[in-house]
């Protein structure tokens, strides 16, 4: 898997054929992934070089986003070659480039479509005996935006067009909503959101997510709320720096989400008050490490969670900048230490179990 880097790349390495197979052949569902962070590299390069060809055979450029071919290059570059994070806030430095490349609908299509072809599709049979796709079922989640192409409503109807191409059992839709979002921003997208969802669309749940430290959570509440009274799964990026407080914490709880994004950071209450509840966590092994928000597995709080057979749900984030995979992602469980958990293979049959539970879309 050369696409993989880092410690997801040293735990597949560690692994055998056998133990690989297994993982591949193991059902599991995908809960936590970013569209715009788990586009492929080849797909990001096509568009920079179909809008770098479109600004210079016209006086200007072709976009109506607010950054130039060089900044979009220099972006691509940077994720070919790998990124370094020192700490969460650089992660979000990353995302212009590939705003500006998606910023079409045709685009937008191409992107999702590389991405749900990445997770559920086998990718070239003819190298592999035994070909499986990275996952069973996903949930793809993202941000809807808004520019001179495309509103909201159209951007969120693009991503369904190719979500939809799959079966209920194998993909769904979480709309996101961004912490730095003001509340009518926020009350459209819920809207948009229950609206498609009527129509029979494939939407199945809502998510916030953005910078862990911007925004006021206090005024999100009647909108989460409302979600789960139209239907739609809840699930909140939660607890991610030291810089959350637990006050913040307690109150997106109390607004009784399905699931839980990170929670990096619970405090001996907020945890008393997830297990009584069984949310689930989304666990994103290479995205804390990389991103130092967790120092080593050794000391992840994943093992609170498998100590206490509380409901978790392995997941990649975003693969594109971590350059992980969720086969790699479960590679991390099987290895052996130093490289990976070291947990038995019953025992990581059971955390996929989980992750098919958790779901928000049809278990059909």
């Amino acid at each position: 898997m050369s696409d993989i880097a880092g410690p997801a790349a040293a735990a597949f390495s560690s692994l055998d054929a056998a133990q690989i197979q297994f993982l591949q052949s193991l059902p599991k569902a995908e809960l936590h992934a970013h569209l715009n962070g788990s586009i492929p590299i080849s797909v990001l390069q096509e568009l920079a070089a179909e809008r770098a060809s479109s600004s210079s055979s016209s006086s200007g450029s072709s976009s109506s986003e607010s950054i130039s071919d060089e900044l979009v290059l220099s972006g691509i570059q940077k994720l070919l070659k790998g990124v370094t994070l020192d700490k969460i806030d650089d992660f979000f430095t990353l995302f212009p480039a590939i705003y500006a490349l998606t910023s079409t609908p045709d685009a937008l299509r191409r992107a999702t479509r590389a991405v749900l072809r990445t997770f559920l599709d086998v990718s070239d049979p003819s190298l592999n005996p035994n070909p499986y796709p990275q996952c069973s079922y996903l949930e793809l989640r993202t941000t809807p935006r808004q520019n001179t192409h495309m509103d909201r409503e159209i951007y969120l109807r693009c991503v369904l067009e190719e979500v939809e191409t799959y079966p209920p059992s194998r993909a769904g839709l979480i709309v996101s909503i961004d912490r730095k979002m003001g509340e009518e921003t926020v009350k459209e997208i819920l809207h948009l959101a229950m609206k498609l969802k009527k129509e029979g669309r494939r939407v199945v749940g809502l998510d916030l997510c953005g910078d862990p430290t911007a925004g006021d959570m206090g005024v999100l509440e009647p909108y989460f709320l409302e979600a789960k009274k139209a239907g739609l799964g809840v699930t909140l990026h939660i607890a991610e720096t030291t810089q959350n407080t637990p006050e913040e914490t307690l109150k997106l709880l109390s607004y009784n989400p399905d699931r839980l994004g990170h929670a990096t950071f619970l405090n001996e209450e907020t945890i008393s008050i997830v297990l009584q509840k069984k949310m689930c966590i989304e666990i994103c092994l290479s995205s804390n490490l990389l991103c130092k928000t967790v120092p080593t597995l050794e000391s992840h709080h994943i093992h609170q969670y498998l100590k206490a057979g509380h409901p978790i749900a392995i997941s990649s984030d975003d693969i594109l900048p971590f350059r992980t995979s969720l086969l790699a992602e479960y590679a991390l469980l099987l290895a052996k230490p130093p490289y990976g958990l070291g947990l038995t293979e019953d025992q990581v049959r059971t955390v996929a179990e989980m992750s098919l539970k958790a779901r928000f879309g049809s278990s059909e």
